[in-house]
């Protein structure tokens, strides 16, 4: 009886910096930080820096450029590897 070889997926490296700046939801959404909070925040709104700290959903034209280059993103979620 001849034996069966198991063939290997390969590991995907993740781009860290993609996978730093989004964040996935329970739903699946990817969502995103809105620029522009690092410096002039004191010539911006109260209301205007407010809404700065929400996060938005990312288009969907764009989801599936970062889940290639965050192919773990949603996996490791809750519980990142150490």
């Amino acid at each position: 009886m001849a034996k069966k070889t198991k063939t290997r997926k390969y590991k995907l490296k993740t781009h860290k910096s993609t996978a730093k700046r989004f964040k996935v939801t329970g739903s699946g959404k990817v969502m995103r930080t809105k620029g522009g909070k690092s410096h002039l925040r004191r010539r911006k709104s109260s209301r205007t820096k407010r809404q700065l700290d929400r996060m938005q959903p990312v288009s969907k034209v764009d989801v599936r450029r970062i889940k290639t280059m965050a192919p773990y993103l949603a996996r490791y979620r809750a519980n990142p590897p150490a």
